[in-house]
């Protein structure tokens, strides 16, 4: 039909995934024996599938089909591995699907993660009129809309400086100014924009839903569920490669989060395999504990706790600088607490093999209500071990934070604090 810019039928993409031997010395005689046996199997059992333990298929995305209407706004969402970014590649022409077809009608501008779009050795003003060439846009077109570019960026000291040389801050905000303003027909974001600050995200967000109103096309792909509910006029949910769910934000919301804790509840974490990261070092178990040391499965607001990682450590080597960081988000995916161990200077020493990390909150300031928990891991902020979404759920349901009884108000507020109120008199305000 006229207004579908986007259709994809019975979409599937398949990587091959190389396992790394385990081996740490291995001959080129024994890499020839390798090979000779395999031949010999393979002329003695002519029709017998050949399998080779060091390759293995992987199918990112399986028999996914839909249709975007023209000035839809949608959210695609799903855990890590889901397929929402091999999906994003496929509509952006990064990559190819390997079954399947997809036609899309109109000018695409995507912005799918930090390093892409730009030529590095290309300065901000260069890479500004590079995309818009790119995007089939002249040169006059574009320069009408180089200074709203350049303000909304934020980068104007630096747009004669390569961008080699920005920070991913920098370089989101000016990748996100050119791809949205650039008037695209489709827009396609994904989790990109979690680089930039606040102040950012919010001028983003409000952006794109310009855009949208403005008749375009926005694809968004985030974890932050109030921002897909606020901006999204549609929910796309993927679960292992499959699509499980095309309706309205907020029923694809309710999906999303039903089976993130199912998964907690049903799979143990050290089973679990939609992290990120190199696995060097994996994140096994959880466990919370009182101010006791009794374990204990909810938790009430103003005690104190200890929340428990263990972790297994492949690189058979003790690691210092270790940096561990344990998020709290709300129903919707808002961060609502974050601790992590470089904001105290405490980055830890982890065992050579196994072992558990400890972190203690004082005075749990967490209203009443259902929590989610993620756990990552990096080596000195520099490599990422481990990262795992959703790793646990909490439950806060009592407490007396504040010594009267109340419970404050969850639906509006999740996080606690007291305060002290004066009335003061209007003659001591004059004088």
């Amino acid at each position: 039909m006229s207004d579908t810019v986007i259709k994809v039928e019975n979409i599937a993409k398949k990587y091959i995934l190389a396992h790394q031997q385990q081996e740490r010395y291995k001959s080129v005689r024994d890499s020839l024996t390798k090979k000779l046996k395999l031949l010999e199997d393979k002329l003695r059992h002519p029709g017998k599938k050949q399998l080779n333990p060091e390759r293995e298929e992987f199918w990112a995305l399986k028999d996914v089909s839909f249709e975007i209407k023209q000035g839809d706004r949608v959210g695609i969402i799903g855990r890590n591995g889901a397929g929402k970014s091999t999906l994003l590649k496929i509509l952006s022409r990064i990559t190819e699907p390997t079954k399947g077809r997809i036609n899309i009608k109109g000018r695409v501008a995507s912005l799918l993660e930090v390093g892409t779009g730009f030529h590095p050795e290309l300065t901000g003003r260069e890479n500004i009129y590079l995309n818009g060439a790119i995007l089939g846009m002249g040169k006059k077109e574009i320069q009408r809309k180089f200074d709203e570019i350049v303000a909304f960026a934020e980068v104007e000291k630096f747009l004669d400086t390569p961008v080699k040389r920005y920070s991913s801050g920098m370089y989101v905000r000016l990748a996100f100014a050119v791809a949205a303003h650039l008037e695209p027909e489709i827009l396609i974001i994904d989790e990109v924009l979690a680089v930039g600050d606040a102040h950012f995200q919010k001028k983003c967000l409000g952006k794109m839903e310009d855009v949208g109103k403005e008749g375009r096309t926005v694809l968004f792909v985030s974890h932050n569920m109030s921002a897909v509910e606020s901006l999204c006029s549609r929910g796309i949910y993927l679960d292992c490669g499959c699509l499980g769910l095309d309706t309205s934000p907020q029923a694809a919301i309710s999906r999303y989060l039903e089976n993130a804790y199912a998964l907690a509840d049903n799979v143990l974490l050290a089973n679990r395999t939609d992290r990120n990261g190199s696995g060097k070092v994996r994140a096994i178990s959880f466990r919370v504990f009182d101010a006791k040391y009794k374990e204990v499965s909810s938790l009430q607001s103003g005690k104190d706790y200890y929340f428990e990682v263990g972790y297994l450590n492949y690189t058979e080597k003790a690691l210092s600088n270790v940096v561990f960081s344990f998020d709290f988000f709300d129903e919707k995916g808002n961060t609502v607490l974050l601790f992590r161990t470089n904001f105290t200077n405490s980055n830890l020493n982890l065992n050579a093999k196994a072992g558990y990390v400890r972190c203690k909150v004082s005075n749990l300031a967490l209203a009443n209500g259902l929590y989610r928990f993620s756990v990552f891991i990096s080596h000195a902020d520099q490599e990422i071990l481990d990262f795992i979404q959703d790793a646990a759920y909490i439950t806060v349901d009592g407490g007396d934070f504040f010594g009267t009884g109340s419970s404050g108000l969850p639906s509006h507020c999740k996080i606690l604090a007291k305060s002290e109120w004066l009335s003061v008199d209007s003659y001591e305000l004059e004088t």
